[in-house]
């Protein structure tokens, strides 16, 4: 286990050792925020911004796809 720290809310806190590889994405404990790690050595993590369109548009398009089955 490794300690990290959220960029938006400094929480510290434990993580596996084998999340923290590039460009994998977790959730900060604290504030639950999606965080990438951008580098490994030493570790560093960057907040990436949901965006809640793309789940919508996901949702739209299996519903096309259900449709075309019909």
């Amino acid at each position: 286990m490794s300690k990290v720290v959220c960029p938006v809310c400094d929480a510290a806190f434990e993580v596996d050792k084998d999340e923290l590889c590039l460009f994998n994405r977790l959730r900060c404990e604290e504030c639950e925020a999606l965080l990438e790690v951008i580098d490994e050595d030493p570790v560093r993590l960057e907040w990436i911004e949901e965006d809640d369109d793309l789940d919508e548009e996901e949702d739209l398009d299996e519903e096309e796809e259900e449709d075309d089955y019909i």
